[in-house]
């Protein structure tokens, strides 16, 4: 017997490829009281990967216990899922990927860590998360391509940056650092995939171990 699946994302994966990986019911980014909504829907399992912050009240964490109350597997990754697992993992809600570990040792502690801003039609991303800057630039550190220092540095500026306004064009142009150097870095990270990407993909590779 297949088991029913919601899973809410759309910015750090598509539905269109998240689909190919796990075949669900997709959903925008999850906001208040769609949990609710979606338990009426009796699923046996929910993924929660992306999620709204700031433009509208933020899934809560009575909804999700409520589901999980109600026997439904709730996993969470990647984004808006990697907080609440963070917070509601002793309560049961399964945690999954790189950024959900951030969260739960207190490597990471914000919101805006992983908060982006996006065109809510098109769910084109316009700003970019902290948690994928600091991955990228630590495996720049790897790979010689910067040191610690400079890492640190610009971590310090992009901290600064209101995260609606954090993309690598403007804080680029907030550091200094040697314009070779610049454009070896830019060029590394456009070609590095988000960890949130990734960490989405897992999520959805564990959900179909549960199906």
């Amino acid at each position: 017997m297949s088991k029913k699946v919601i899973i809410f994302t759309g910015l750090s994966i598509s539905p269109e490829e998240a689909s190919t990986i796990v075949e669900a019911d997709y959903r925008a980014p999850v906001k208040r009281n769609d949990i609710l909504q979606a338990i009426t829907d009796k699923p046996d399992i929910i993924g929660i990967i992306d999620g709204v912050f700031h433009s509208s009240p933020a899934v809560s964490h009575k909804e999700i216990m409520k589901a999980m109350k109600e026997g439904i597997t709730v996993v969470g990754g990647s984004s808006m899922g990697a907080l609440r697992a963070s917070e509601l993992d002793v309560l049961g809600m399964k945690g999954i990927g790189y950024v959900y570990n951030q969260y739960a040792s207190g490597q990471i502690t914000s919101d805006d860590d992983v908060a982006v801003t996006f065109d809510p039609d098109s769910k084109t991303i316009l700003s970019e998360a902290l948690v994928n800057i600091d991955y990228k630039l630590n495996l720049a550190i790897e790979e010689g391509i910067i040191n610690q220092a400079e890492k640190d540095n610009i971590i310090k500026v992009t901290k600064d940056i209101y995260y609606p306004k954090r993309n690598y064009p403007y804080i680029f142009a907030n550091i200094e650092m040697e314009s070779d150097k610049k454009a070896k870095l830019m060029e590394f990270i456009n070609k590095t995939d988000d960890i949130k990407y990734l960490d989405a993909i897992e999520v959805l590779e564990y959900i179909k171990t549960l199906i």
